[in-house]
């Protein structure tokens, strides 16, 4: 059912954990079976410098989420928005059909964590690529 990548994703996942200090914190989840997926984001200036994250779901959604880290690592956050669930399908080398909808939504939690960031400098009265540790302070 699964290919070689999507399974040394789901056996091997890559950054899983969490960003006690995250910049941006995406959370996305599908109520139809229950796949959760919480992406941390931290930036260096404009960068992505570390992306972790922590998932609850199926192979599918384990890997997708694996794979939206190893995408995202080191891009822009302009290159980071650009990337879709089709671009991470696409990276797993495909997924089953039934799979696409449903667990496929790493890239949501990722534009989501990115949506985060930008609120929290927007309330700090920062700028893009400011840090936001002490926007709660």
């Amino acid at each position: 059912m699964y290919n070689d990548t999507v399974l040394d994703h789901f056996s091997n996942p890559r950054n899983i954990g969490e960003i006690a200090d995250a910049d941006g914190v995406g959370i996305v989840g599908n109520p139809i079976d229950g796949d959760l997926i919480t992406l941390y984001i931290k930036l260096d200036g404009n960068v992505l410098a570390d992306v972790k994250v922590k998932t609850f779901g199926c192979a599918a959604a384990i890997a997708a989420s694996s794979m939206v880290t190893v995408l995202a690592s080191g891009k822009t956050i302009k290159e980071a928005l650009q990337i879709t669930n089709e671009a991470v399908a696409a990276a797993l080398d495909g997924l089953p059909p039934k799979k696409i909808r449903c667990s496929n939504i790493a890239a949501d939690a990722l534009h989501n964590a990115i949506a985060d960031y930008y609120a929290k400098v927007d309330r700090q009265g920062g700028e893009p690529g400011d840090t936001c540790q002490g926007a709660d302070q």
